[in-house]
């Protein structure tokens, strides 16, 4: 991270123990992605509640490049706070974490792919004299760009709308983007 986690008590007195379980808990966060640049994370005592005790609510916030906020917040009414802050805490955290790795995975372009592991697709444009094109994937309907340079074996000049390839997708300046463009079967074989 490159600032400090910072960790905020509303109504609730300063902890350290409940600081350094934080503490961890964050530099965990590390381990689903080197890119998070901060790190927030809210506990507070809500409304009191004589006979069910009282609700500590626990909100982790995570600021990633390209303003990519994510936020959690989970609550739970406590008796004692020792014992069961911790678990609130756990829940919040568990919450980031799967949003991290969605959001880990969408930046990668994941997709599901057949055998080799590559997304599959059909030329959806193809602009020769500009030497670029896009293509149309079939497991979840998303368009990638690909250029010229990113077809495999000098095959570009033979791609006709419809060819069915496989590709690696990335992420690039403008979007999801093609590189290592496979020809799989042409428009007329497929037929």
């Amino acid at each position: 991270m490159q600032t400090p986690p910072e960790v905020i008590f509303k109504d609730v007195d300063r902890s350290t123990w409940v600081e350094e379980y934080i503490a961890e808990r964050c530099a965990h966060l590390e381990k689903f992605s080197q890119e998070i640049t901060s790190c927030h994370v809210t506990v507070s005592q809500e409304a009191a509640s004589h006979r069910k005790g009282n609700r500590y609510s626990v909100m982790v916030e995570v600021r990633m490049p390209k303003h990519h906020d994510l936020a959690v917040k989970k609550q739970k009414q406590i008796l004692d706070m020792q014992t069961q802050l911790p678990a609130v805490i756990n829940e919040a955290f568990g919450a980031i974490e799967k949003q991290l790795k969605k959001t880990k995975a969408l930046r990668r372009n994941d997709v599901k792919a057949h055998d080799n592991g590559q997304p599959h697709g059909t030329i959806e444009k193809v602009f020769e004299g500009e030497g670029y094109g896009f293509i149309r994937t079939v497991e979840d309907d998303r368009q990638f760009y690909f250029h010229r340079n990113s077809v495999l074996h000098d095959e570009f000049d033979n791609l006709t709308v419809g060819t069915e390839v496989r590709f690696t997708p990335e992420i690039g300046d403008e979007g999801p983007q093609a590189s290592s463009v496979q020809v799989v079967a042409r428009h007329s074989e497929q037929a």
